[in-house]
């Protein structure tokens, strides 16, 4: 008698829906925690300039109002605090004549109020401000 061996070919499938599950959810958290260059909820009308050229936002941005409001960065300064917060800015090892100053001032605030702003960048060492206006 003989006995012929049956062997059985196994055939693997691999389910890819668990990993494409993954590999979504990854997706989706990491668009979620990104964070985004948040810009202040401070209402501007920014001056006009025809030879606006477009520049990338500095790690500082000053910016006044036309009610005559101040903030460094998100925080709410008056020009007596303005000093301190640049004087306590830490450069990370640069030269804080390197450093841009990104100065955002509503098309209604004075010439003096942005002289006072620019006197204080430069008695903190900062040289390099670009002011911020719209494409016309």
């Amino acid at each position: 008698m003989q006995l012929h061996a049956h062997r059985r070919t196994v055939t693997s499938n691999i389910d890819m829906t668990p990993m494409i599950d993954v590999v979504f959810q990854l997706i989706l958290f990491f668009l979620v925690s990104t964070t985004f260059a948040v810009m202040p909820g401070i209402s501007l009308n920014l001056p006009s300039s025809s030879t606006a050229q477009s520049t990338t936002m500095s790690g500082i941005t000053i910016t006044a109002d036309k009610d005559g409001g101040l903030w460094f960065n998100d925080t709410a300064v008056t020009f007596e605090t303005l000093g301190g917060e640049l004087a306590a800015y830490d450069t990370k090892d640069k030269k804080r004549e390197e450093i841009p100053i990104t100065l955002e001032a509503d098309s209604e605030v004075t010439n003096g109020t942005i002289v006072q702003i620019f006197d204080v960048i430069r008695e903190n060492g900062f040289s390099a401000v670009d002011l911020r206006t719209k494409q016309k």
